[in-house]
């Protein structure tokens, strides 16, 4: 007797189950964007929580609201970009990261340790911490004009905690699956600021207006130096294959309209009028839609609309 052809699936009743095309795309596609993501093609292992701890944050929490949501990977790009314009935080990434020869890695552990701060445990949470402040320990230098620098600065880990919150928060708003009120905001940037501090910034601001006043008032630091000119080509343009440039542009396009104005000038990304709304805007929210429908809905998201 011929056992069953492959690709099918004996049952019960002896008749060989057609596997299921669209899933099988979809467990195709949802393996590619978690190995691009996070380096594994399969789903990470679940946090071990102990009863009672909720780790930083916790199921109602913004945090795990706004972290849950696949706007994140449009704000995360959109963090790098803006960070590119201090040329303190540009010189330490041009010098001691390899992102040119390994450019999924800083992506694979920027992931990593914001997932981990926000869903694991108190004492996973701490621990990843750690790791961070020990990598940072080595990171220092002097940029080309002769200004010294080192990553365990207050200023620069504040400059860099900004630019994520900010991006995170905006990115949600624009593409995410509700909208955060003013009370929200303010919670999320409250919230994010037990992280800061415990990784070395000194006062995190506590509200969406403190935030923006930081903001507001750091841009007397800000310049595009040539290494942000390389950061910034490297980061819309990465070596990444054929296949996925159609899509990782709309993740660009997007982070891009999302840059406030004076960046998107200094930066030399103009974008035209309409072109937000009428192409990048319902580009992303396909794309996004796609995204969430291969990975299926993060389990975190449930456990935040159940709290």
């Amino acid at each position: 007797m011929r056992g069953p052809r492959p690709g099918r699936t004996p049952t019960l009743s002896g008749v060989e189950a057609v596997p299921d095309p669209v899933e099988q795309v979809r467990t195709w596609l949802g393996g590619h964007l978690r190995h691009f993501f996070t380096g594994r093609s399969t789903p990470g292992p679940a946090f071990g929580r102990p009863e009672g701890d909720d780790g930083l944050f916790g199921p109602g929490s913004v945090t795990w609201r706004v972290h849950a949501d696949r706007s994140m990977l449009i704000g995360g790009l959109r963090a790098l970009l803006l960070q590119t314009l201090h040329p303190l935080a540009m010189a330490g990434v041009a010098e001691h990261s390899d992102y040119r020869r390994d450019p999924g890695r800083r992506l694979h552990r920027t992931a990593a340790f914001v997932m981990v701060t926000t869903y694991g445990s108190t004492a996973e949470a701490e621990a990843a911490i750690e790791a961070v402040q020990r990598v940072h320990e080595q990171i220092r230098g002097v940029t080309p004009d002769g200004v010294p620098y080192r990553a365990t600065d207050p200023a620069l880990l504040a400059w860099v905690h900004a630019t994520e919150v900010d991006s995170f928060a905006r990115a949600y708003q624009r593409h995410g699956q509700g909208r955060l009120s003013s009370a929200d905001l303010d919670c999320y940037v409250a919230e994010m600021a037990e992280v800061a501090e415990r990784i070395g910034v000194l006062d995190a601001p506590r509200s969406w207006a403190a935030l923006q006043g930081y903001l507001h008032d750091v841009r007397a630091e800000l310049r595009v130096t040539p290494e942000a000119r390389q950061g910034v080509c490297f980061l819309l343009a990465p070596p990444i294959p054929l296949a996925a440039k159609p899509a990782y542009g709309i993740v660009a396009a997007a982070a891009v309209a999302l840059l406030p104005r004076f960046a998107r000038r200094e930066l030399w990304l103009p974008v035209p009028p309409l072109v937000e709304p009428v192409a990048v805007r319902p580009a992303t929210a396909v794309l996004l839609g796609v995204v969430g429908w291969a990975l299926g809905p993060p389990a975190a998201r449930a456990a935040a609309a159940a709290s």
